[in-house]
């Protein structure tokens, strides 16, 4: 399990990722004056583990995720979506998953032919954010974190 707290005076999206026992798992360096709305994943010694880049060509929101310098999946929100939100991860070579949820509840799950890859929940702790994500064993934590907060990027752009 994995929680990505957003801190409370930020510039930008910078976020920390920690594991259950509050260990340092990733930090998120949001590039404020960025047009691509990108986001920086590095590692607990300062390395970059991955990017999160909005496609500003694209009909529908739309992100990019590099792993390690590598392009390796797109999020793409669905267009119409009347009983909750829905988006597609694209992931190069290796088929793709799924992301549904209800804003109002605040539960999403990420599941891949029927099977449930992640379960997300966003809470409110004080007056930051926080997404509580528990990702299935053997599955790519970096990826499907870089997920998760290319689905946040894309609710608050929904939302400005």
């Amino acid at each position: 399990m994995y929680v990505i707290r957003e801190r409370m005076f930020r510039l930008g999206e910078d976020s920390d990722v920690t594991d259950e026992a509050g260990q340092p798992v990733l930090h998120v360096d949001g590039k404020v004056l960025s047009l691509h709305h990108r986001l920086i994943l590095r590692d607990p010694g300062g390395r970059e583990a991955g990017q999160v880049n909005r496609k500003l060509a694209a009909l529908r929101p739309t992100y990019q995720i590099s792993i390690d310098g590598k392009d390796v999946a797109e999020v793409r929100k669905h267009l119409f979506t009347p009983f909750g939100e829905r988006f597609t991860i694209d992931v190069h070579g290796a088929g793709g998953m799924e992301i549904d949820g209800d804003l109002l509840s605040h539960e999403f799950t990420i599941g891949r032919h029927g099977q449930t890859v992640a379960t997300i929940s966003k809470r409110w702790l004080s007056m930051t954010t926080s997404y509580a994500v528990d990702v299935a064993p053997g599955e790519d934590g970096v990826l499907i974190l870089a997920s998760v907060l290319a689905l946040d990027l894309a609710i608050d752009a929904e939302h400005q």
